[in-house]
């Protein structure tokens, strides 16, 4: 296995980005697609006929957004539909997106006062194959970011250059409504100054599913948002300086729906909470990457290794102050780390 993902760096205006980006990984998007297709069990020419129900929804979120995904079919020789489908895999199939264990520290729980955020990225081993690192310049206002995703999927996890960064866990038990899909709303944020312009963003837009988000920024602030067809609710933990989140819900406002559907949940999440409490102020970089690997409850742990048939296929730590996003490939215990300048 390669010891880090492709860089796909591109610039410019929304479409030209696009093409850049399609131009540049037109393997690995159409090798994307194939992968929608067998993950899903569902043929292409009705994935595309239901990713086109979103289109609308898109664009209100962002015509760039729209014309970025059409400079991605042209630059990937891939037809618009197909190139809407890489932004709307989840909401296409109406199926849950992975697990992943999540945390943002900051002030007395780190050696150095700042903050730390990041996750162990769960997912099928097959997405490692087409995963990419896309660094975005667009032009004008907007803010340079770096984000992991796959490769045709414009919005994943990542950090923008005002330290504006988020993570995400899958969130179960939920009753699936037609609603904005997650990775465009994902990217969006990446286009945010701050937190409390992210929580305003999610606050205007349902979203299809649940999900959980750790947000953190360049100013220091931590929120942790659950994320629900129904609505948002911000969660709370024991300490102001710390926010852990696995795939089961802990706002008062979404508890009720909770079935336990990922049983391994729990403990990670536990697991997580005893590994900061033991290093609580002295927690740094390094830290965060033993605990990313940390096996307690094997193959269900922090690293996982196949679980539901899911494994941690990467890792990242973002470092907002100093605009470091650490990026790991391949499973905590044996996957190798780089750092990347926002």
């Amino acid at each position: 296995m390669p010891d880090h993902f492709p860089l796909i760096e591109v610039s410019g205006s929304p479409y030209e980005m696009g093409y850049q980006h399609g131009a540049q990984a037109a393997d690995l998007v159409k090798k994307y697609l194939t992968w929608i297709e067998k993950l899903t069990e569902i043929s292409r020419d009705i994935l595309c006929r239901n990713a086109m129900l979103f289109l609308p929804l898109i664009k209100a979120l962002s015509p760039d957004l729209v014309e970025e995904i059409e400079g991605l079919a042209d630059g990937a020789n891939i037809s618009f539909e197909e190139s809407v489908l890489c932004q709307v895999r989840a909401e296409a199939s109406q199926k849950p997106d992975g697990g992943c264990t999540a945390f943002a520290l900051t002030r007395t729980a780190t050696d150095n006062g700042k903050t730390l955020a990041g996750q162990n990225q769960d997912l099928e081993p097959e997405y490692a194959d087409i995963a990419i690192l896309l660094r975005v310049k667009p032009d004008g206002n907007k803010p340079r970011a770096l984000m992991f995703t796959f490769a045709g999927q414009l919005g994943y996890s990542g950090m923008n250059q005002y330290g504006v960064a988020h993570f995400a866990n899958a969130l179960y038990d939920f009753q699936w409504q037609f609603g904005l899909p997650h990775y465009p709303l994902k990217r969006i944020l990446l286009e945010q100054p701050n937190i409390d312009a992210c929580i305003s963003l999610l606050t205007q837009h349902r979203t299809c599913s649940a999900a959980n988000k750790v947000i953190c920024d360049g100013h220091g602030q931590i929120r942790d948002v659950e994320i629900h067809p129904t609505g948002i609710a911000l969660f709370h933990d024991e300490s102001p300086d710390h926010l852990l989140h696995a795939n089961h819900y802990l706002t008062p406002e979404f508890v009720n729906y909770e079935s336990y559907s990922l049983k391994d949940s729990t403990s990670r999440l536990s697991r997580m909470r005893s590994l900061v409490k033991q290093n609580w102020g002295q927690i740094s970089v390094e830290t965060m990457k033993e605990i990313l690997a940390d096996h307690l409850g094997d193959p269900a742990g922090i690293c996982r290794h196949g679980a539901v048939g899911m494994h941690s296929i990467s890792g990242y730590i973002a470092e907002p102050a100093v605009g470091l996003l650490h990026v790991r490939c391949g499973h905590g215990c044996t996957g190798s780390w780089k750092t990347y300048e926002v």
